[in-house]
């Protein structure tokens, strides 16, 4: 299934913590949600609002942003740019 996100919105697949700062391994069961992800698409943007993120920047998120989603068995989360906090460089 394709996802194409509308106006101002984020498609993100959010990062699965496997392994603590301290290098503690955690099973499935026990996986925080990370806050940060890779931007997998995003939409055309509004008249008011220029898209300034584009698919495979990794970024940081708050909390609570974003709607969870479902697509062939894969979690996302879409949601809009501006609950986007940060761009991360990955070196």
């Amino acid at each position: 299934m394709e996802v194409k996100p509308l106006r101002n919105n984020v498609l993100v697949r959010p990062e699965v913590e496997k392994v603590t700062s301290s290098g503690i391994f955690m099973p499935d069961t026990m996986k925080e949600k990370s806050l940060r992800g890779e931007v997998i698409d995003v939409g055309e943007g509004t008249e008011d609002e220029k898209m300034e993120i584009k698919p495979g920047d990794f970024v940081i998120y708050g909390k609570n942003s974003g709607k969870e989603i479902t697509i062939d068995g894969e979690e996302y989360l879409i949601m809009k740019q501006t609950d986007i906090l940060a761009r991360i460089n990955k070196k």
